[in-house]
């Protein structure tokens, strides 16, 4: 019997070792024991109009804040937002989505919005995708690009942010299924050392700054179980009939510094420049209408159809009508 007995708890040590092993070598541990989140501080943004300025751009031309935390009216070409509606959230409509995704109000509302957030909890949640709660946040919040967004852009947007009217919109709590709400805790990663940009004087690292911050890829690259194609980056994404006629056209430069750009397999334009692109096809999208204006330094033209627009940023500034 005593021998019985220490045969049982060599095969219950066995399966505890196995067990360990193999959830350290597959989802690992964070899905028991939370995100990794670093400790919050009493830090405040300034508040100057440069930032302000800047700030507004970011949230609605660049980072496509306004795309999910605004409402649109989406029977308007560009899909404009509502009188009243920046910042202040909605469900994402998404009918393939593992649960009930809400991309929160961040108006500074004190009863459903951000206003009793602080600066570090909005930074915290932009880069590093700790919500104000302390959970993960779905990365459909494009945290993992946006962690690469430069200290001081995450303090012009969140500058702007505090700039808006607060409006009370109560919304329901996101509510992931299982097991995507324990998974999706390995993905934040806490930042500790100051992030800079890079110099403006180098067009085709600041295009890729650009484009990275702006998730570009989330739309124009092809992902295999939420893992970017390697070698497609930029060759074309999904058409999603649910994203108010969206879809993610072909956008990829080509070799010997020409870029292409390819429309429903049709070659559209051929740019004799190095560059990066931004672009939308299908009206709304992270530009919004550009007409002949200065971004970030870059000299554009360009404008919008009933179709959509788009603007290709690197050592000569393209608008694309189409």
């Amino acid at each position: 019997m005593k021998k019985l007995g220490k045969i049982l708890l060599w095969a219950v040590a066995a399966l505890v070792v196995l067990l360990v092993a193999a959830i350290s070598l597959t989802i690992g541990w964070r899905p028991f024991i939370g995100p990794q989140a670093r400790p919050l501080t009493s830090h405040q943004f300034e508040r100057t109009p440069q930032r302000l300025e800047r700030g507004k751009y970011l949230f609605t031309a660049s980072t496509g804040c306004t795309g999910c935390h605004s409402l649109h009216d989406w029977n308007t070409h560009g899909g404009p937002v509502l009188a009243g509606g920046e910042g202040v959230g909605q469900v994402m409509w998404f009918s393939d989505l593992p649960g009930r995704i809400v991309a929160p109000n961040i108006t500074p509302d004190p009863e459903t919005g951000s206003g009793r957030w602080t600066d570090d909890q909005l930074a915290r949640a932009i880069r590093e995708g700790i919500g104000h709660d302390g959970r993960a946040l779905f990365p459909m919040m494009p945290y993992e690009e946006f962690r690469h967004m430069s200290d001081e852009d995450l303090a012009s947007i969140v500058v702007y942010m505090r700039s808006l009217p607060p409006v009370r919109h109560e919304l329901p709590k996101t509510e992931i299924i299982f097991p995507v709400k324990y998974l999706i805790r390995n993905v934040p990663q806490p930042i500790t050392e100051p992030v800079s940009g890079p110099e403006r004087s180098d067009p085709v690292k600041w295009g890729q700054y650009l484009v990275t911050i702006a998730s570009c890829t989330e739309c124009h690259t092809p992902r295999l179980r939420g893992d970017v194609v390697s070698g497609m980056e930029y060759g074309g994404g999904f058409m999603n009939l649910e994203t108010r006629g969206t879809d993610g056209s072909q956008i990829q430069s080509k070799n010997a510094g020409f870029g292409t750009l390819v429309v429903d397999g049709e070659i559209q334009y051929n740019l004799g420049a190095r560059f990066f692109i931004q672009a939308n096809v299908g009206g709304g999208g992270v530009l919004g209408d550009i007409t002949a204006e200065r971004l970030d330094g870059t000299r554009i033209f360009g404008g919008s159809s009933a179709w959509g627009h788009g603007v290709a940023y690197g050592q000569v500034g393209f608008g694309l009508r189409f």
